[in-house]
């Protein structure tokens, strides 16, 4: 018999309302903007709306709204040349204390965000996305692993027992070894070359193995071991800095969960961020930038106020300043070892949370097996001193002098903990010391993706246009729409009534695939409209299928009500079995597909599961709610 329960429509209704709710942001289209956040110190508060009120005005934009949103305050103007403008002007008003970045800004109602309906996000091929120009900060990467060069020297030197005073860096990239026992020199250099070999070894006069001359003479008697890296090594220093940014980059854009990213190496030390459909613009701007880190150091037991009045430090030691402030509002200074005991490029995972004594926020911590075995190491050797974690950031800035931009990086380092080792422990702890959750979560954040081989600068951010370009675009939309509108037409014609029904469930069926996609934050792509107009295709044959076996029931003399109740039982299986290899065929090129093959991939399963509803129990539905109830039907318009 022809029925369906009242159960069912009401399945029906609930999916037909929840389709139209999410899918209605996609009729608002969004505002050309610029999202500003502020870095840790800074408030977002009305002070700041009138700064950059007064700036707009000044540069004479007219905004169309200026508004604190949540922990943003959002720039929304008219169009994208507007927009471009409106970001020079604020970034040069703010400065560094705060982040500003272009963004899509949303214009649904507030009601339809609250419920979690949100425009579905469109790909750089149709839609565009935000671009940065990022460049690789080539003397910082060679500071940096010129750092590391001197800590593994030191460690090597003590892991062999052999005494040093000190191991100093020249301007010229190479090292003075000065040893505490004349003939521990030669020992000092096969050893050195043993175990570093990518490092040269000389003795103030002569000639290294590298062929570089000397230019150091020794004074102190043959104490002293002059160390060098290769020429190769240099260079390769800075040719793999971009490479593991590059690396460092992808990681941190699959954190933010960014749909489809474009990044690419441009030249020699540029890198290409293209990201489309990301909403929180500001943020991606500061993770992909940031190179925060943490430094696990132990406290030196002189005075640190005595160093920080006099300027004298002692050798093995350096000064830092306390998050924390002391009585006389200044932060406190504290003595930390040179030496470093492990650093966020040793840590495997690190998880934001909540201290479960104090409820402060913090960053649970797990180390690889060298960093694991040196913490162990050295809590093992202090239980009761003190270590301290120092948080640091480089921040890049840029000043205008004499009508030129001028490039530089601030390092911030500042100790977040300085606490007393209770016990031993080696990979796993907890970070404490961090201003709120958000700092915490960013940090997390980071020290997942890796950290940066060298700063990062911003040289240039814009919203770029579908790479398809606009005219291309709408040349597809229309052909889109003509093709469904003549589909349509081929049903009413043919089928006259249940052609009706068969267009009402092909409507539906966009309609679910389009909320769905948009719910689950998919973005689309160009061939993610191929796999949505496949299954526009399956649908059109379920329902091919479902009224041609009405019509041969009707041949065999079936009366209409049977007729059409038969045509659903017998063609439901055919239908499914035709849906189930094709949602195989989908799930497989999700799983082993990237890029535009993932895009197509979701499109696909999402349209086989609602065409199959759709087609099968919605058109169904809407039969027996037509037909159903006429106890003395004669003929059907099929």
């Amino acid at each position: 018999m022809l029925e369906y329960s009242r159960l069912q429509y009401l399945v029906m209704a609930v999916v037909l309302a929840l389709s139209v709710l999410y899918a209605l942001p996609n009729l608002f289209p969004p505002d050309p903007a610029i999202q500003i956040t502020a870095n840790r110190g800074s408030n977002i508060d009305v002070a700041l709306q009138q700064k950059v009120q007064a700036s707009l005005s000044k540069a004479g934009i007219k905004a169309k709204q200026v508004a604190i949103e949540g922990d943003y305050l959002v720039v929304r103007l008219n169009n994208a040349d507007q927009q471009a403008k409106a970001s020079d002007v604020v970034q040069a008003a703010l400065g560094s204390d705060y982040v500003s970045a272009l963004n899509l800004a949303s214009t649904s109602p507030d009601w339809l965000e609250k419920i979690g309906a949100k425009r579905m996000l469109l790909g750089l091929d149709l839609q565009g996305g935000v671009h940065f120009l990022m460049e690789v900060d080539r003397k910082a990467a060679l500071e940096r692993r010129m750092d590391g060069y001197a800590e593994d020297l030191r460690v090597l030197l003590r892991d062999k027992r052999l005494t040093y005073q000190s191991v100093e860096r020249r301007s010229d990239n190479s090292f003075v070894i000065t040893m505490a026992k004349p003939g521990d020199r030669e020992a000092a250099r096969k050893v050195i070359q043993t175990d570093l070999p990518t490092l040269s070894t000389g003795s103030g006069t002569g000639v290294l193995a590298t062929g570089v001359p000397m230019v150091r003479v020794d004074p102190r008697g043959g104490n002293e071991l002059l160390v060098r890296p290769s020429e190769q090594d240099l260079q390769q220093i800075t040719a793999g800095a971009i490479e593991q940014n590059i690396g460092t980059l992808r990681n941190r854009v699959n954190e933010l969960g960014v749909a489809e990213p474009v990044i690419q190496r441009q030249g020699a030390e540029r890198v290409v961020v293209q990201l489309p459909g990301v909403q929180d613009t500001a943020q991606a701007k500061r993770i992909l930038g940031a190179t925060a880190t943490l430094e696990y150091r132990a406290v030196h037991e002189g005075n640190p106020f005595d160093a920080a009045t006099t300027g004298n430090v002692p050798a093995e030691a350096r000064l830092y300043y306390s998050r924390e402030v002391g009585p006389d509002g200044k932060p406190i200074p504290v003595l930390l070892n040179k030496r470093v005991i492990a650093t966020g490029e040793q840590l495997v995972d690190a998880r934001s949370g909540f201290d479960s004594q104090s409820g402060s926020p913090m960053v649970s911590v797990r180390l690889n097996a060298v960093g694991g075995q040196r913490m162990f190491d050295f809590t093992s050797q202090n239980v009761g001193k003190n270590m301290a974690v120092v948080y640091v950031e480089r921040i890049p800035e840029v000043r205008t002098v004499d009508g030129k931009e001028i490039r530089t990086i601030r390092t911030r380092e500042e100790i977040i903990s300085n606490a007393t080792i209770q016990g031993v422990f080696g990979r796993e702890f907890q970070t404490t010391g961090l201003g709120s959750s958000k700092e915490a979560a960013d940090l997390a954040l980071l020290l997942r993706a890796g950290a940066l081989a060298a700063p990062m600068d911003f040289v240039e951010q814009r919203v770029v246009g579908p790479s398809l370009g606009k005219e291309n675009v709408e040349r597809g939309e229309t052909a889109i729409l003509y093709s469904f509108a003549f589909a349509l037409i081929f049903f009413v014609v043919y089928y006259r009534m249940f052609g009706l029904i068969t267009c009402a469930a092909l409507l539906l069926n966009l309609l679910m695939v389009v909320a769905v996609m948009s719910f689950l934050g998919a973005t689309l792509t160009l061939p993610g409209l191929a796999g949505i107009a496949l299954t526009v295709g399956l649908s059109v044959d379920a329902n091919v299928l479902i009224n041609e076996r009405i019509r041969e029931e009707l041949r065999a003399g079936m009366p209409p009500q049977t007729a059409i109740a038969n045509g659903y039982d017998k063609a439901s299986g055919t239908i499914l079995d035709a849906n189930v290899t094709g949602l195989l065929a989908g799930v497989a090129l999700f799983a082993f597909g990237t890029g535009p093959v993932k895009g197509f991939a979701v499109s696909l399963i999402v349209g086989i599961i609602t065409s199959m509803y759709t087609a099968v129990s919605v058109s169904r539905g809407i039969a027996t709610l037509i037909y159903g109830r006429r106890r003395k039907l004669k003929s059907v318009a099929i």
